[in-house]
């Protein structure tokens, strides 16, 4: 299976993180000011904005994940006619149903009649789940192309769970908080700032077919929950509240995240190359890793002996547009493919790993002159 075309969509406004701490609700503690620049990014783009838009709509959600599509069907150069498969893999969506497939059809330009489907909650595995699910279409009708959307716009819940925050302590003033209720609502506080911070917002995506030439897909392998309770490691749910119509939302990031995403990495790493584990990844010419943040991008490259060049594009990401959920690996590659020589034998290995608690790894080569 071949990657045909990236293209990567930013909504039109972008913030420096030192600006958005200046219109943050609530003045930030220096500890908490050192905890957010630690966190690698220096700017991000938002399609919303806690401080400037109160009322988001889909509007501009669904317009920049056609503008992503309608781009990649047309650098792919293929009829709309001959796609055959449509993949919309996305987190945050501000209708729970529909699904993001079914706003895009028309919008795309589709036939009503084409097959689709929609992949909701995996975030940062959801480019090599959907890469799968290309792969199981392609297998049975190999004369089609898909066309993957991967939204990682995610300001619908960052932005907005922090409004109304009147303060933020930091971490070592809330160890040392005995009651635990009070404990909890304030690292979670702590958290819902450190999210607002660090997840930018951005739309990519993909046109695949069933060739094996250029940049192809070799293989594809995912862990989930090899600990019963890792899922609550990061999460993101709705609760019900005590008004009719009225609901809340929670996330979570714990502090064991960075240890279990070297966990899980490293089993599907082993899953993927087997016995070649050790040469495959010393011999990888560039590895696509999603964008946790600046600690985790180190200590998975730390961990897996990564020179920071074969790594840099995924840095770059992280600096320049915070951490994309879903749309953090294909911005990656697209930025990999766009500005590296790719040569026949070339190999990428690409690494997804969050909430579920899940790992996906993939292993990209090029056949054939760039």
């Amino acid at each position: 299976m071949r990657v045909l075309k990236l293209a990567t969509i930013l909504p039109k406004k972008c913030y420096a993180t030192e600006e958005l701490v200046e219109t943050f609700p609530c003045k930030l503690p220096e500890g908490v000011k050192k905890n957010v620049l630690n966190l690698g990014v220096e700017k991000r783009y938002l399609i919303n904005h806690a401080g400037l838009d109160k009322n988001a709509s889909e509007a501009e959600f669904v317009n920049l994940c056609s503008e992503a599509c309608k781009k990649a069907v047309k650098e792919a150069d293929v009829p709309l006619k001959k796609i055959g498969y449509f993949i919309a893999v996305y987190d945050a969506n501000p209708f729970l149903s529909p699904g993001l497939s079914q706003l895009l059809i028309r919008s795309v330009g589709f036939n009503p009649y084409i097959k689709h489907v929609n992949a909701q909650g995996i975030a940062s595995t959801a480019f090599p789940k959907a890469l799968e699910l290309a792969g199981n279409h392609l297998a049975a009708h190999p004369k089609d192309y898909v066309l993957i959307c991967i939204s990682g716009v995610s300001s619908y819940w960052f932005q907005n769970q922090v409004r109304g925050i009147k303060n933020v302590m930091e971490i070592k003033q809330i160890s040392q908080i005995k009651n635990s209720a009070q404990k909890r609502m304030e690292l979670q506080k702590w958290i819902a700032t450190m999210e607002f911070f660090l997840f930018g917002d951005g739309v990519a995506a993909c046109v695949v077919t069933n060739e094996d030439e250029g940049l192809t897909v070799e293989k594809i392998v995912e862990v989930t929950n090899t600990g019963k309770k890792d899922f609550l490691a990061g999460y993101a749910r709705l609760y019900t509240l005590n008004e009719p119509f009225k609901f809340g939302f929670q996330s979570h990031l714990d502090k064991k995240i960075p240890e279990l995403g070297v966990k899980y990495t490293a089993k599907a790493l082993k899953r993927l190359l087997g016995k070649n584990v050790e040469a495959v990844t010393v011999a990888a010419k560039k590895w696509a890793v999603h964008t946790g943040s600046e600690k985790i991008l180190n200590t998975l490259a730390e961990h897996n002996r990564i020179a920071y060049e074969k790594i840099r594009e995924s840095h770059e990401i992280l600096r320049n547009y915070g951490n994309l959920a879903g749309a953090s690996l294909p911005f990656i590659l697209e930025k990999i493919i766009s500005q590296n020589k790719l040569g026949d034998g070339d190999i990428i290995l690409m690494l997804g790993y969050g909430w579920g608690f899940s790992a996906a790894a993939a292993m990209l080569k090029f056949r054939g002159n760039r």
